[in-house]
């Protein structure tokens, strides 16, 4: 767990979902409470990403974006230039099925002498950067390149992994997939 921090990506601007994303309600609680939940026993502090002109009714530490406006990649360079030596496992507040036993088999695969520790995306076959643990080596070189996470990890040095839960990296994006994400849950075919 050495040097490796939490970070909830919270400042999207959820346009497809037509709501604040962080803020839905799929297991009792805001999905940014939620999730704060599952990294603090995981990692050795947890903050949450935000832009500026967003407000959360929390006391938990925030990262506010101060680096561009590129999508998720700003969240993940403004934490890494708030705090340049730590690796972060980066997670995006659109995955609610998401749990303990992937975080946990992500963090028993880190490879630190990768850029970046991932599962494959079952979705899109390709590196899933928004359930990463990423290595500073890995936010350099996304910083150098001020693209998209996805692409900069195509093109790193990686530990990629497979998730026997890949159910759990499902993003609910839009009022459709919100539902499909409480369907599954209400099933019980995940945990709640």
């Amino acid at each position: 767990m050495s040097g490796l921090y939490g970070l909830i990506l919270c400042g999207g601007r959820s346009l497809r979902m037509q709501q604040d994303k962080s803020q839905l309600d799929y297991h009792g609680l805001p999905q940014w409470q939620y999730l704060y939940q599952l990294l603090k026993p995981l990692t050795e502090k947890v903050f949450l990403s935000c832009r500026a002109d967003q407000v959360l009714e929390t006391e938990l530490p925030v990262i506010i974006d101060s680096v561009g406006d590129a999508g998720p990649a700003t969240g993940i360079l403004s934490a890494h230039a708030a705090f340049p030596e730590s690796a972060w496992l980066v997670l995006a507040c659109d995955l609610p099925l998401i749990s303990a036993q992937s975080l946990e088999l992500l963090i028993a695969s880190r490879d630190m002498s990768k850029e970046a520790t991932a599962f494959i995306s079952s979705f899109k076959q390709s590196p899933e950067p928004l359930m990463t643990i990423w290595e500073t080596a890995g936010l350099k070189r996304l910083d150098l390149e001020k693209g998209c996470p996805r692409k900069t990890l195509l093109k790193a040095e990686i530990a990629l992994i497979e998730n026997p839960f890949a159910i759990e990296q499902f993003n609910a994006n839009t009022p459709s997939e919100r539902e499909e994400a409480m369907r599954a849950i209400m099933d019980a075919q995940l945990p709640r």
